[in-house]
């Protein structure tokens, strides 16, 4: 099996650091650096075949650079520009602690109050956790739970945040609570939830009434439904050709993502941010919980990997929706956000009253490349590094290791292997207490695989060797992912009783459903 080429990171950061070797002895204007980073946002945009990308830097309180580059969508004239609206995936995670912080700023609730004490009715696993764990621990990814753990629970599902919730009982941890850092999306739903509760009206009432609103946010949208004109269409890769995909609608993911934004809008963000709450003489945020968001509460584990493609980087850890690195001997306040054929980034630097937006309508590392490479510009560092080429080295490598598992998987087809059953005998209603019900059937000779609570996740099931069936997905999904399988385990009454899909990627565990046949006499789903 292989992964996917490109890891989204939906939800990671990699603030990436090289030695500061000092400014340079002449060093350029503001006009020449604005200019330099104009020509290598577009060289980077080519090379890497992204559509459209928007782009805003702020400093010092205001708007230094904002510009659109590209199209909107692919084979269409329309341009992007600093107005255009993207997804802007998990970058919402940081405004559900903003809202968080209010409420705390106005005594309703502390950081450290019991999650249990507002939402009685979120179960997990761990009875301890179930007890003990705080808005804190949901909001700064120590639950103790996998990075992006029971993510198919939101993705593409007809489920509501509650039943979302409901069913987080039945997810089990990796780690003890509050041992290790695990992203987690579900977290931020429950999060999410308790700003209703404790506030009386929908988190995203909330953020639009005490945020978005305040700050003149007026293109950022709460949700798909309410898009205005100018809006980017998302973009990915299937069999080679970059397509162009709907808009998913994230609305039972509220709290984790959710928001929908543009360069100049998020600008006004970040210098909220900057100028820690304040903004155009409006006191928004409380500068103290500004502060308070800004402070490591888990470390980050640096892999090998990322400490040899970049080994000067010191340190990595999660605030309250916001990440926290080094970056040429500066702090970096950011996030990253990712979902079909979107990556953003928002980062900043507050000791240079610095910050950086880049929003992107395709799966690339795009967004990363262009906030380090202008970090090195603004910064005046002596000897860049070339993150362009870099990244381009490192696909490079990831293809030749993917193409390789791919030859590996051809070569391990089994010859002259037919099925154990019928085709008709593997069809059947196969349930998981986590997820819910896969059913498989027979239309036209084949056998079809659908995921009840996801209508758009379908798969056609070719058979491969014994019990193994080669998974596809048809065009409906639009997450790009490779080669899987289906294996039907068999017992010993000759009848196929569990469902085992193997579905390699980067950011839905499909390892996680226990798939097994459900009796005929078994109607509903009960979690």
């Amino acid at each position: 099996m292989f992964a996917r080429l490109i890891t989204l990171g939906i939800f990671y950061l990699a603030f990436l650091a090289i030695p500061v070797v000092g400014p340079q002895l002449l060093a350029q204007s503001i006009e020449e650096k604005l200019e330099q980073i104009d020509q290598l946002t577009e060289s980077v945009r080519n090379d890497w075949q992204v559509p459209g990308l928007s782009l805003a830097i702020v400093k010092d309180g205001e708007i230094l650079f904002s510009k659109g580059y590209g199209v909107r969508k692919l084979g269409e004239t329309a341009p992007v520009d600093a107005d255009t609206l993207f997804v802007i995936a998990s970058n919402s995670k940081a405004f559900v602690t903003a809202a968080i912080s209010i409420l705390v700023a106005e005594g309703k609730l502390k950081w450290d109050d019991r999650a249990a004490d507002y939402l009685p009715e979120l179960r997990l696993f761990d009875t301890l956790a179930t007890q003990e764990i705080t808005i804190r621990d949901l909001v700064s990814h120590r639950s103790g739970l996998g990075t992006f753990s029971g993510d198919l629970l939101w993705y593409g599902t007809t489920y509501t945040p509650q039943e979302i919730l409901h069913r987080v009982r039945h997810l089990k941890p990796v780690s003890s609570f509050r041992n290790q850092y695990g992203y987690q999306n579900l977290m931020f739903i429950a999060a999410g939830q308790i700003v209703e509760r404790v506030s009386g009206q929908p988190c995203a009432e909330f953020v639009q009434q005490r945020l978005l609103t305040p700050l003149g946010m007026e293109r950022t949208t709460t949700s798909i439904r309410d898009f205005k004109d100018n809006v980017s269409s998302p973009h990915n890769e299937s069999g080679g050709t970059l397509r162009v995909l709907p808009h998913g609608n994230m609305d039972n993911c509220w709290g984790a993502c959710g928001l929908n934004s543009s360069a100049n809008d998020l600008s006004r963000w970040l210098r909220l941010q900057l100028a820690r709450g304040e903004f155009n003489g409006q006191k928004i945020l409380d500068s103290a919980q500004v502060w308070q968001m800004w402070q490591p509460s888990i470390a980050m584990p640096i892999s090998e990997e990322a400490a040899r493609f970049n080994p000067t980087r010191h340190y990595s850890a999660y605030g309250l929706g916001w990440g926290i690195s080094n970056y040429q001997g500066r702090r970096v306040i950011g996030h990253g956000g990712g979902l079909d054929g979107m990556i953003s980034q928002t980062a900043m630097m507050p000791e240079e009253n610095l910050g950086i937006v880049v929003l992107t309508n395709s799966e690339s590392p795009v967004s990363t490349i262009l906030r380090d490479s202008i970090f090195d510009i603004l910064l005046d560092v002596a000897e860049k590094k070339d993150w362009n080429a870099a990244y381009k080295q490192r696909y490079a490598e990831r293809k030749s290791a993917q193409e390789n598992e791919r030859s590996k998987w051809d070569a391990d087809r089994l010859p002259n292997a037919p099925p154990t059953l019928p085709l008709e005998k593997y069809c059947g209603t196969y349930r998981c207490p986590l997820y819910g019900d896969v059913t498989i059937s027979l239309e036209n000779e084949n056998l079809v695989l659908r995921m009840a609570p996801a209508p758009d996740f379908v798969a056609d099931l070719t058979h491969r060797h014994y019990n193994c069936f080669e998974l596809k997905w048809r065009p409906s999904v639009t997450y790009n992912y490779p080669v899987g399988s289906v294996n039907f385990v068999i017992d010993g009454l000759g009848i196929s009783e569990q469902l085992v899909i193997d579905q390699p990627n980067d950011d839905f565990w499909f390892y996680e459903l226990d798939l097994h046949r459900v009796p005929a006499t078994a109607t509903n789903d009960q979690p």
